[in-house]
């Protein structure tokens, strides 16, 4: 037996629970689990056996449903190495893709949690800036040792690392954390975009300050936005918007209940198309603001945030989807384009497509799936873990 399987605290599974491990699945859940060793602290790295005693995996445990977050299915030790090697692999990957080192686009995921076979952690690039992101405790603890690892990895790619996890991390944890750098500082918040320019957000801002994943979904829009009318609904930083402007519409609106959305929507346009009339935000509901809009759009974006975080609430998200999807088809011009999506990952592509197609019938205009969108490579999917799928989206052609 090795000396490795011996430097954590062990948990063992009851019989026959290994069989998902088996297929490299990174979640072990708290009904497989038969004893453990005594002690065992929230975030603290433990090894796992199987029935019959022998290792299957080492992990992060935690408390709740997801009991073990897998970080490797080897008999290893989780140490500076294991980081580097990890952190070096996942950059890599963006490189191989040609979203890293881009002349024209400095913004992009590094770190995609199980898609980068790195559970419970988020690392987004902008510039020279790092914005790290636990959603578990394991890698909460582990932050130091992921920066110091980071920083090795990226060289003088990335002088500064700003820490936001606050509503990330499980509350009943109790870690008092706070967002801030961990490494360098700096007031620098613009970032570069496939060639526009961006106000992102980390201190205040959702997610790490800008939705990354939307990067391809946003160029797509690009494309057909010229001479349009385009309504950019939920619109957060307004990168649809600016998009959109680049892309010669006729006239771009952009929609958001928070009044802090509005404001950075409007920095983002004036950075990158100073004093152009073309653009205007409402700071309002986005359902009042349809019902009160009828037919002056001829594109329109229904980008909302996450209506379903949990199992429980899918019916409830799906009625708000056929909802959402029905004023947005009701009141687009005969012709027009309808960019819709959904980011719950409880929500299946079926689940979402079934929601859209209810809507359509329940308007009863002629609608047509012009594409089936979906996260972007630098968001990747572990193939052992489907549940990674979690962005998808619908381009419809509404006569």
């Amino acid at each position: 037996m090795s000396t490795l399987i011996n430097m954590y605290k062990s948990i063992y599974l009851k019989k026959g629970k290994e069989e998902s491990l088996n297929r490299f699945h990174p979640w072990i859940f708290s009904g497989a689990i038969r004893h453990m060793d005594d002690g065992i602290e929230e975030g603290e790295i433990v090894n796992v056996y199987t029935y019959s005693n022998d290792f299957i995996a080492v992990g992060h445990y935690q408390i709740g449903s997801i009991t073990v977050r897998v970080l490797s299915f080897s008999n290893i030790e989780i140490n500076h190495d294991y980081w580097c090697k990890r952190l070096n692999a996942a950059f890599k990957m963006r490189q191989s893709i040609g979203i890293a080192d881009s002349l024209d686009n400095n913004t992009y995921r590094l770190v995609h949690g199980e898609g980068d076979f790195l559970p419970g952690l988020v690392i987004d690039c902008y510039g020279e800036t790092a914005v790290m992101q636990a959603h578990s405790v394991g890698m909460h603890m582990c932050r130091e040792d992921i920066c110091r690892a980071l920083i090795e990895v990226m060289g003088s790619r990335i002088k500064h690392v700003y820490y936001k996890s606050e509503t990330t991390l499980p509350y009943k944890a109790e870690l008092g954390q706070e967002n801030g750098f961990i490494y360098g500082k700096t007031e620098n918040d613009v970032a570069l975009e496939n060639g526009l320019k961006f106000h992102v957000d980390w201190l205040r801002g959702q997610k790490t300050g800008f939705f990354v994943d939307q990067r391809e979904n946003r160029s797509l829009l690009e494309h057909y936005a010229k001479g349009k009318s385009v309504l950019n609904m939920f619109c957060y930083t307004g990168g649809f918007s600016v998009y959109a402007m680049r892309g010669q519409a006729k006239l771009v609106h952009s929609v958001d209940s928070s009044a802090k959305a509005v404001e950075l929507t409007n920095r983002n346009i004036e950075l990158n198309f100073p004093g152009d009339t073309r653009h205007e935000a409402f700071c309002e509901d986005a359902f009042k603001y349809l019902a009160n809009h009828d037919d002056n759009y001829d594109l329109i974006v229904l980008d909302p945030p996450a209506f379903a975080k949990h199992r429980s609430a899918l019916r409830k998200a799906l009625s708000g989807y056929t909802r959402l999807n029905m004023n947005g088809l009701q009141h687009i011009k005969h012709g027009g384009i309808l960019f819709t999506f959904s980011c719950s990952q409880v929500v299946s592509k079926d689940n979402f497509r079934n929601a859209v197609f209810a809507a359509a019938v329940q308007v009863g205009r002629k609608v047509r799936i012009l594409h089936q969108i979906h996260q972007p490579a630098d968001h990747p999917i572990n193939i052992y873990h489907p549940e990674g799928e979690y962005l998808k989206g619908l381009v419809l052609y509404v006569e």
